[in-house]
């Protein structure tokens, strides 16, 4: 009898096991869900049992991302409790992989043995932080920062002789939209609403068109805005979103860690990077002949790693495009201060809609800015927002409810994306010192992308776009066989293998093309122009010896 009762309460153990799991799952966007209400009405109808589609405007979102099993996964052999984030697997982030990692050995053991190199130091070229490397951050925005942050300055009467009286104004003025003025309290998870009618303005005022503050989901950088999009778009990986290649690499590792699939459309190396509708729509066909639904399509501008500017046109075609395929436009945005050429221009796609006459209704379309680029570079301070058009209610409230579960982006970032989206005016205290800075550092920009770019045209086999704009040049080589079966031999892309050898001979970072995907069979490699310039004379100097001995060593 005792054997009979421990057989049944086995059974009942494992079949409560097993009903948990799967009501869990079930249960999992209700977890999430604010209102108990809604929890109440979703349980008693059949969207407990079948996925409830939710539209945007233009019909561009078709269901709420749910995580589930997937039979391919156990391929890794992995333990049962990591099968779920096998994704984590295969997300890869270049800017900052092996190459990287080498150079901070290297760096921390020139500090022992300085004379073990060839070089003095390493020059990180590998990444878009301005302030590293010696760009210093505009004045009116760090006192007002220091203001909000320190208010105790406020007070004192020798702040008014070492701060603008504009800085002073606006500080006040920030620390009255803030509960308490405490800047290391939570706000709304949207932002806070004063920084966010700011932004609005801001947008309003270069686009020529009106902003409404309630689309404005502020975020620690660009980066969570492009995360969270993602996991709203994708639920499986038939779900796919069309990317440029050569690509920003968060673009991939994104779409990998939410388990989608990355539909690759290819820029015109040939014609300065040019983004062809013809190519949108071939990749397109081809992925929904793979069973993949593509929901979105992501364009970067200015582009990062290539560096082109779009022609207000051919954003006339991608909106175009995007509206009669009914996808989610996905415009990260974060290099728009960043254009060195004078026949171009940027335009927000959203301007470029609003021009050809679409209004929410017409396109859904999330627009991304950062306080990390442009003339500012404020990387660290990790600020910036997605501007967040074209939904219905019912998918706002989904965004909403996904900002929620972060609480709210950190407040020093609120105020900096404030600041960058309204700067000081003419009359106001800081504005001739604001504008001094901001030209000098732009032009200092411009000054540094035209020498790498002549350098680099100037080496054996390799050719080099112009840089309109953003922070990087994107060089292609063509690196000759040996060099290539060493490569091979090394276990390691050959653009790879390049990299590895300019960073051991110089102490120059940059990180391979093949690192951002790129045409089959070109191999390039990314490199900012961020040094100050007093310094690019000597990478020029170190990169135009390293090549020409790289080239004597594996020519042909």
């Amino acid at each position: 009898m005792k054997r009979y009762w421990s057989v049944a309460l086995v059974l009942l153990l494992l079949v409560a096991f097993f009903s948990s799991k799967h009501s869990v799952q079930g249960r999992s966007l209700l977890r999430m869900t604010h209102s108990s209400q809604a929890v109440r009405d979703l349980q008693t109808s059949k969207e407990m049992k079948e996925e409830k589609p939710l539209r945007g405007e233009n019909d561009s979102f078709r269901r709420i991302p749910r995580t589930g099993s997937n039979p391919s996964q156990n391929k890794y052999n992995l333990p049962v409790g990591v099968q779920g984030r096998i994704q984590v697997l295969k997300c890869e982030y270049a800017v900052r992989g092996e190459i990287v990692s080498i150079a901070q050995r290297l760096q921390d053991d020139l500090k022992i043995n300085k004379d073990a190199y060839p070089f003095d130091e390493i020059i990180y070229c590998n990444i878009g932080n301005p302030q590293s490397l010696g760009q210093q951050p505009i004045t009116f925005f760090r006192e007002v920062l220091a203001l909000c942050s320190h208010t105790a300055l406020l007070d004192e009467s020798a702040t008014h002789g070492l701060f603008s009286s504009d800085s002073i104004d606006r500080a006040w003025k920030i620390l009255d939209q803030i509960p308490g003025k405490a800047t290391g309290a939570y706000s709304h998870s949207q932002g806070i609403k004063g920084l966010r009618d700011a932004i609005a303005a801001g947008i309003e005022a270069r686009d020529g068109f009106p902003a409404d503050p309630n689309d404005i989901f502020m975020t620690d950088g660009a980066s969570p805005g492009v995360h969270m999009m993602m996991q709203l778009l994708i639920s499986s990986e038939k779900d796919g979103i069309l990317c440029p290649i050569p690509q920003y690499p968060l673009y991939s590792a994104s779409i990998a860690l939410h388990g989608g699939s990355l539909v690759p459309y290819y820029l015109d190396e040939a014609s300065g990077w040019g983004l062809e509708i013809s190519e949108l729509k071939k990749q397109l066909e081809d992925a929904k002949s793979k069973g993949i639904t593509v929901r979105a399509l992501a364009v970067i501008n200015p582009g990062n790693p290539t560096g082109q500017v779009l022609s207000e046109e051919n954003q006339r075609d991608i909106v175009d495009f995007c509206k009669k395929e009914g996808l989610v436009l996905l415009a990260d945005e974060v290099y728009q201060e960043n254009v060195y050429v004078p026949d171009k221009k940027f335009h927000s796609f959203k301007k470029v809609a609003r021009s050809m006459g679409y209004g929410e209704k017409d396109i859904s379309l999330v627009s991304f800015q950062s306080i990390s680029k442009g003339y500012y570079g404020e990387c660290g301070k990790r600020g910036g927002y997605m501007e967040v058009t074209g939904f219905t209610s019912d998918v706002r409230e989904q965004i909403y409810k996904v900002a929620s579960v972060n609480l709210c982006s950190n407040i020093s970032g609120q105020i900096l994306a404030s600041l960058v989206m309204s700067p000081p005016k003419p009359g106001d205290d800081s504005y001739d010192s604001y504008i001094a800075e901001k030209e000098g550092i732009l032009s200092s920009l411009a000054t540094r992308a035209k020498t790498l770019e002549e350098a680099l045209n100037k080496l054996e086999g390799v050719t080099c776009n112009r840089a309109e704009g953003a922070m990087y040049l994107f060089p292609c080589i063509n690196l000759p066989q040996k060099a290539i079966a060493a490569a091979e031999a090394a276990k390691t892309a050959p653009d790879a293998f390049y990299c590895k050898r300019l960073l051991n001979a110089t102490g120059i970072v940059v990180v391979p093309g093949s690192g951002f995907r790129q045409v089959p069979g070109t191999w390039h490699f990314r490199c900012t122009i961020l040094p100050q310039e007093d310094k690019i004379p000597a990478i020029v100097n170190r990169l135009t010896e390293f090549h020409k001995s790289f080239m004597d060593e594996f020519r042909d």
